[in-house]
C-alpha cells in the first residue's frame, strides 16, 4: 500500500507540471499572436494617411501658387477657396481615422499598467515587448494627428488670405477712379469698332461651323428647348392661368387677388423663361455644339434676357397699363405706360453693359472701351431715375397732375444725380455697381415685397377661402371653413419661404457674392454651424423633425388599429380600451421624441444639465404637475372610474369624458365641461354610480293627508312602481312608510333600474302616474299651512291692504271716539292701555 501510494503521488505531480509547461506556452503563443496583430494592425492605416496627407500637402502648395496667380479674379478665387475646404475636411477625417485605433491602444495599456519600479519583481519580456510596440505605435499616431492639424490651420490661413483678397478686390473695383480724357477720347470709336468686329467674326465662324458639321445638333437642341418651353408655357398657362393672369370681367379686384395675380404673373412667367434659357445653354452643351468663347457669350445673353423680362413682368403686374381696376399703385394709364417703359430701358441698358462686360473680357478690349461703355451705361440709368422721380403720375379731383410723395421723389432723383455725378468723377465701377443694383437688386425686392403681401394677405382669416384655388378645394372637397383658413395659414408660410429661398440667392449673387459662396454656406448650414461647443445642423434638425413626425404618425395608426380593429373586436369595455390607447399613445410620442432627438444629432448625455435643472424645478415649482401626472397613471392604472361613467366629485356630477395624465374632464348635465386636477379625484372622496354596472336605486317621497288609507296608498305605489318598464323585477320595488310628519304620511318608493342614468325619466314617470292615480282615488297630498298672528305695538303702523286693515282701522277709529267721550285723566294718574286692536 505504501509503494501504491508514492507512485501515485508521482504521477499526479507528473501530470500537474505538464499542466503547467501548457499553461505557459499557450500564454505566449497567445500574446505573441496579440503582439503580431498589434504590429500588423496599425501598419496599413498610418501609411494610408500619410499618403493622403502628403498628396493634400502637394495640393495645398498648388493652390498657393494659384491663388497668387489667380488673385484678379474673384470667380477662380472662390472655385480655390471651395476645393481648400474640401482639403481642410479632409485632413480632418484622416486625423479622426485614428480614433478607434487609440481607443484600443490606451485600453490595452490600461489593462497592461505601469512598468514594475524598482525592488519591485520583474514583469515577463512579452508584456515590456508589447507594451514598447503600444507606445511607439501611438508616438506614430500623434506624429500623423499633429500633421493632418498643421495641414489644417494652414489650409484655414489660405482661406484667410482668400477672403482678405476678396475684400480688396471689391474695395478696388468701387473706389478705383479713371482718367475720363483718356477714356473718352476718339480712338474709343475705333477701339470699339474693333469689338465689335472681333464679336462678328467669333460669332459667324461659330455659325459657319456650326450649320457646316453641326447642324443635326443645333437642330436637335434647339427643337428639344423650344419643346420644353412650349410644355412650360402652354402647361403653365392651361394649370395657373387663373393663377396669374387678371380677369378683365372682374370690375373690382380685391387687394388679395390683386397681390396673388402680380406677384404670380411676375415669378412663374420668368421662371419658365429661366428653365427655357438653361435648357438651350445645356443641351447645346450636351451636343458639342458649343465652344469656349461662344459659351461665355450665350450664357450672359441668356442672363440679360432673363433680368430685362422680370424687370418688364414685374413692372406691368404692378401697374398694368391695360387694366386699371387691377393696378398695385393708383396712378393714372399713361403715367403708367412710361412707367413700363422707363423701367424697361433702364434694365436694357444694364443688360447690354454686362452683356458688353463679358464680351470685352473674352476678346481682351482696350481700357478705355470699357470705361467709355460703363460711363454711357450710368448717365443713361442717371438720367432715366430723374425723369421717373420727375413723373407725375396722379390725377387731382380738379385735373391737375400730382407728382409722387416727396420722399419718393427725392430718392429718385437723389439717386439719378448721385449716379451721374460717381461717373463725371471717374468713379466708373461704383457708378455701375449702383446702377445695377437699383435696376436688378430693386426689381427682386419688389417682386419679394409684393410676394409678403400676399403671403400676409392669404394668411388673414377667410381669405384663402375667397382665392381661386380655396373656391376650388370648397367645391370639390369635404374642406371646411375652418380647415381652409388653417391651409391658407399653411400656404401663406410656404409662399414666405419659397420667396427667402429664391429670392434670397439672387440678391446675394446681386451684391457681388459667387455662386461658390451660397453653396459653401448651404454646405456648412447643412452639416453643422460651430457656434462656441455647440454644432447646429439643419439637416440633423430636419431628420430629427421628420423621423418624430413619422413616429407620432405611427403611433396615431397604431393606436386607432388596436382600439378599433383588436380591442373593439375582443369586446374590450370602452374604460379599459382608453386606458390601452392612452398609455401606448404616451409611450408612443416618447419613443418617437427620443428616436428624433437622436436622428438630429443630439447627444443625449449632453441634456444631463437640462435634466437636473428640471429635478430642481420639479423639487420647487413643480409639485402639483408631477402630482398630477403620477396620479394621473394611478388613475390609468386601477381605474375607479372610466370615460363614461357617472361621478360625483365634490361639488361636481356628471359623465366622465376624458382621462388625461394631468387632468380629467367632467361634463356636467348642463353640459358644462369640467376640468379636475388628477390629484384631487386621488386624494378625495370621488362618487361613481357606474363603477362596475349600471344597476342602480332611486327613491320617489310622496306625502298624503292625515285620514288617508295608508294600506290603499300602499297598494297603488307599489303597483305603479311594478308597472313601469324600465323598473327591475328583480331586486323587487319597495314601497316604505317612512315617517308621520307634521302634516301628512310620508311614503317612500324605491326601485331599482338596469342603467340608472335612466333615474331622471323614471321618477318623472312615476311622479305624473301618482297623480293621476291619487286623483283617482280621492287620495289628497297635502300642503303646509300656517295661521299668523300679527301684532302691532304702533298705532300708526300701516296694515296690509286686506280684510284684517279694513276691521283694524274700525277699531282705530271706535277707540278714538271712546275716548274722546271720556273726561280727561287726573294728572299723575297712570294712562290706562290701548286695548289690543288684533
Amino acid at each position: 500500500m505504501p509503494s501504491v501510494s508514492r507512485q501515485t503521488i508521482m504521477l499526479f505531480r507528473l501530470l500537474r507540471f505538464v499542466l503547467v509547461l501548457a499553461i505557459v506556452a499557450s500564454a505566449q503563443l497567445s500574446l505573441g499572436a496579440v503582439a503580431q496583430r498589434l504590429d500588423q494592425a496599425p501598419s496599413g492605416l498610418i501609411a494610408d494617411q500619410q499618403k493622403i496627407l502628403q498628396d493634400l500637402t502637394a495640393k495645398s502648395d498648388n493652390f498657393e501658387k494659384k491663388i497668387q496667380e489667380d488673385g484678379e479674379d474673384d470667380a477662380s478665387l472662390v472655385d480655390i477657396r471651395l476645393q481648400l475646404e474640401e482639403m481642410s475636411r479632409g485632413a480632418l477625417n484622416s486625423a479622426l481615422a485614428f480614433r478607434p485605433r487609440l481607443t484600443e491602444i490606451n485600453a490595452r495599456l490600461e489593462q497592461l499598467g505601469a512598468p514594475p519600479a524598482e525592488g519591485q519583481p520583474p514583469e515577463p519580456d512579452i508584456v515590456t515587448s508589447e507594451r514598447q510596440a503600444l507606445a511607439s505605435e501611438k508616438a506614430e499616431i500623434n506624429a500623423v494627428i499633429a500633421a493632418a492639424q498643421n495641414l489644417s490651420i494652414g489650409i484655414s490661413g489660405l482661406i484667410d488670405k482668400i477672403a482678405n483678397m476678396r475684400s480688396e478686390l471689391f474695395r478696388n473695383l468701387l473706389t478705383k477712379r479713371y482718367v475720363l480724357s483718356d477714356a473718352l477720347s476718339p480712338e474709343v470709336i475705333s477701339d470699339a469698332n474693333d469689338e465689335y468686329a472681333g464679336l462678328y467674326k467669333a460669332v459667324s465662324s461659330w455659325l459657319t461651323f456650326a450649320f457646316k458639321f453641326k447642324f443635326q445638333a443645333v437642330l436637335a437642341a434647339t427643337l428639344t428647348a423650344l419643346s420644353l418651353a412650349a410644355v412650360l408655357f402652354v402647361g403653365g398657362r392651361r394649370l395657373f392661368g387663373r393663377v396669374f393672369e387678371a380677369d378683365p370681367s372682374v370690375e373690382d379686384p380685391s387687394y388679395l387677388s390683386r397681390l396673388s395675380v402680380a406677384f404670380w404673373s411676375t415669378l412663374l412667367p420668368t421662371l419658365a423663361v429661366g428653365v427655357f434659357l438653361v435648357s438651350t445653354v445645356f443641351f447645346f452643351n450636351y451636343y458639342n455644339v458649343l465652344r469656349g468663347d461662344i459659351g461665355v457669350f450665350l450664357n450672359a445673353l441668356a442672363a440679360v434676357v432673363a433680368v430685362v423680362f422680370c424687370v418688364n413682368r414685374m413692372t406691368n403686374a404692378a401697374l398694368e397699363p391695360r387694366l386699371p381696376n387691377w393696378r398695385l399703385i393708383p396712378v393714372e394709364t399713361g403715367p403708367a405706360r412710361w412707367l413700363v417703359r422707363l423701367t424697361t430701358a433702364m434694365a436694357v441698358v444694364i443688360g447690354i453693359n454686362y452683356f458688353l462686360s463679358v464680351v470685352n473680357d473674352t476678346v481682351g478690349s482696350p481700357l478705355s472701351v470699357t470705361i467709355a461703355r460703363s460711363f454711357v451705361a450710368t448717365i443713361i440709368v442717371g438720367v432715366i431715375l430723374i425723369l421717373m422721380g420727375l413723373l407725375k403720375p396722379f390725377r387731382a379731383a380738379d385735373g391737375t397732375w400730382r407728382p409722387w410723395p416727396a420722399w419718393l421723389r427725392y430718392t429718385a432723383v437723389a439717386l439719378g444725380l448721385s449716379t451721374i455725378a460717381v461717373a463725371l468723377l471717374g468713379y466708373i465701377g461704383l457708378a455701375i455697381f449702383v446702377s445695377r443694383q437699383v435696376v436688378v437688386t430693386g426689381t427682386v425686392l419688389v417682386t419679394a415685397y409684393i410676394g409678403f403681401l400676399s403671403a400676409r394677405a392669404v394668411s388673414e382669416e377667410g381669405s384663402f377661402a375667397k382665392t381661386s384655388i380655396g373656391r376650388w378645394l370648397s367645391a370639390h372637397s369635404s374642406y371646411e371653413e375652418s380647415a381652409l383658413d388653417q391651409l391658407g395659414l399653411v400656404v401663406s408660410v410656404a409662399i414666405n419661404l419659397m420667396i427667402v429661398l429664391v429670392f434670397l440667392p439672387l440678391i446675394l449673387l446681386m451684391w457681388g457674392f459667387q455662386p461658390g459662396d451660397i453653396e459653401a454656406w448651404g454646405y456648412k448650414l447643412a452639416t453643422g454651424l460651430t457656434i462656441g461647443s455647440v454644432t447646429i445642423s439643419v439637416t440633423g434638425i430636419l431628420t430629427g423633425i421628420v423621423v418624430f413626425i413619422i413616429g407620432y404618425f405611427l403611433t396615431r395608426w397604431f393606436q386607432g388599429w388596436l382600439d378599433g380593429s383588436v380591442m373593439a373586436r375582443g369586446k374590450v369595455d370602452p374604460g379599459v380600451r382608453n386606458s390601452i390607447r392612452l398609455v401606448v399613445g404616451y409611450i408612443g410620442v416618447a419613443l418617437a421624441a427620443l428616436v428624433g432627438v437622436s436622428a438630429a444629432g443630439i447627444d443625449l448625455s449632453n441634456l444631463a444639465l437640462v435634466a437636473g435643472a428640471l429635478s430642481l424645478g420639479i423639487g420647487f415649482g413643480l409639485q402639483n404637475v408631477v402630482s398630477n401626472f403620477v396620479s394621473g397613471l394611478i388613475l390609468l392604472a386601477e381605474r375607479p372610474f372610466k370615460v363614461g361613467d357617472w361621478i360625483i366629485a365634490g361639488q361636481v356630477s356628471g359623465t366622465v369624458k376624458k382621462i388625461s395624465v394631468r387632468a380629467t374632464e367632467i361634463e356636467t348635465f348642463q353640459r358644462q365641461s369640467v376640468i379636475l386636477p388628477n390629484s384631487d379625484l386621488i386624494n378625495g372622496p370621488v362618487g361613481n354610480w357606474t363603477h362596475r354596472n349600471k344597476l342602480g336605486r332611486i327613491e320617489i317621497q310622496i306625502g298624503v293627508a292625515y285620514g288617508s288609507d295608508a294600506r290603499r296608498v300602499h297598494e297603488i305605489l307599489l303597483d305603479i312602481a311594478r308597472n313601469h318598464p324600465l323598473v327591475l323585477k328583480n331586486p323587487e320595488p319597495f314601497v316604505l312608510f317612512a315617517a308621520f310628519a307634521d302634516s301628512s304620511l310620508n311614503f317612500e318608493v324605491r326601485v331599482f333600474l338596469a342603467d340608472v342614468s335612466n333615474g331622471i325619466l323614471v321618477q318623472n314617470d312615476i311622479r305624473f302616474a301618482i297623480l293621476d292615480a291619487f286623483k283617482a282615488e280621492g287620495i289628497e297630498i297635502p300642503f303646509p299651512q300656517r295661521d299668523i298672528h300679527m301684532r302691532s305695538t304702533a298705532p300708526l303702523a300701516k296694515w296690509p291692504t286686506d280684510d284684517d286693515q279694513v276691521e283694524a282701522e274700525f277699531a282705530e277709529r271706535e277707540h278714538a271716539r271712546a275716548k274722546a267721550a271720556v273726561p280727561q285723566p287726573m294728572i299723575g294718574r297712570r294712562k290706562t292701555r290701548r286695548p289690543d286692536p288684533a
